[in-house]
């Protein structure tokens, strides 16, 4: 397979240094998240791989080359990386909207997450189901601090079931509140670094921001309120339906999820999984969908989730020929 050459003429020694990174950990990172080789000899660089993502590789090393006028950062070279992945397809034109949050740069980095964002703009109630670094949760919260920041709603309220990996509250020190932490971690993180630490701090003071497991949801009503319920396939087909009911006057609703990482007891039917079947045709509902493709984490993410969903394909696939591999 001939490589194809680029060359970085008149050679300049900084916004080399800068494109390859220390010990070249940015060639490296092109490498693993476009599935290329890449030979660097100065400033004359061959890339080795399909035609097509060796040309996608050229193009990304030309752009890279020309913002590398100041250090380039690890993230921003993984997140630019997810971004090319997705540049030239049929359905990658979807703009996603302007956020008001304190990320400057916010938005979707992949088209299904363009239109997540538009989904939940447009509908008061969206799921989103998928697996893990896709995005669900944090894009919502950016969302809900958005519609906070407007004046479009008065509060924002996260729920999570606490539930996980079978581990029961009872089993945790401390009040109900210390108990419940642990689950709503991943959702103080998302505040945290949309809005700063001392603006969350006053938000929670003023009861603008409320977190709470869904089990305290009952007998409530929601009006005025960007409601969050995050890892929703750890739901009941009761809580969930109780969780759909709470919402009030002037508010909006994201529930999330991912249904191949279900704890429920066994036998136990997913709020998420039913909702899916229930309401795929209710007008106002929206569904995304995520793949292993949209997940904007480190590259070596996205081909953990593949590995696994292989596995999963052909351990089905031996259960049904009797596990004789057939």
């Amino acid at each position: 397979m001939k490589p194809v050459e680029l060359s970085f003429t008149p050679t300049d020694n900084h916004r080399l240094a800068n494109l390859c990174g220390a010990l070249d950990e940015n060639l490296r990172q092109i490498e693993t998240a476009l599935d290329v080789s890449i030979a660097r000899r100065g400033e004359n660089f061959a890339l080795t791989g399909t035609p097509e993502r060796a040309r996608t590789a050229a193009r990304v090393l030309r752009e890279f080359y020309d913002k590398a006028g100041d250090p380039l950062s690890l993230e921003s070279v993984q997140l630019a990386l997810i971004e090319a992945g997705h540049q030239g397809r049929t359905h990658a034109a979807i703009p996603g909207p302007a956020l008001i949050t304190r990320k400057q740069d916010l938005h979707g980095r992949t088209p299904r997450q363009n239109e997540y964002l538009q989904n939940i703009q447009k509908h008061d109630i969206t799921f989103s189901i998928g697996p893990a670094g896709t995005g669900k949760t944090y894009l919502a919260v950016a969302c809900a601090v958005d519609a906070l920041e407007r004046d479009a709603v008065q509060r924002i309220i996260l729920v999570r079931p606490a539930v996980e990996a079978g581990e029961r509250l009872g089993f945790l020190p401390g009040d109900m509140a210390q108990k419940v932490d642990p689950y709503l971690r991943p959702l103080y993180d998302a505040l945290y670094d949309l809005m700063g630490y001392d603006k969350v701090a006053k938000m929670f003071e003023r009861s603008a921001i409320e977190i709470a497991p869904l089990a305290f949801m009952r007998g409530r009503t929601l009006n005025h309120a960007f409601i969050i319920l995050d890892e929703a396939q750890n739901s009941t087909r009761e809580q969930m339906k109780m969780f759909l009911t709470r919402i009030g006057f002037g508010s909006k609703a994201v529930i999330t999820g991912d249904v191949t990482q279900i704890d429920l007891p066994k036998g136990q039917i997913s709020g998420l999984v039913e909702a899916q079947a229930v309401l795929k045709r209710v007008r106002g509902i929206a569904f995304t969908f995520f793949k292993a493709e949209d997940v904007v984490r480190h590259p070596l993410v996205q081909r953990i989730v593949n590995a696994y969903d292989r596995y999963g394909k052909n351990a089905d696939r031996r259960a049904e020929s009797g596990g004789n591999g057939k």
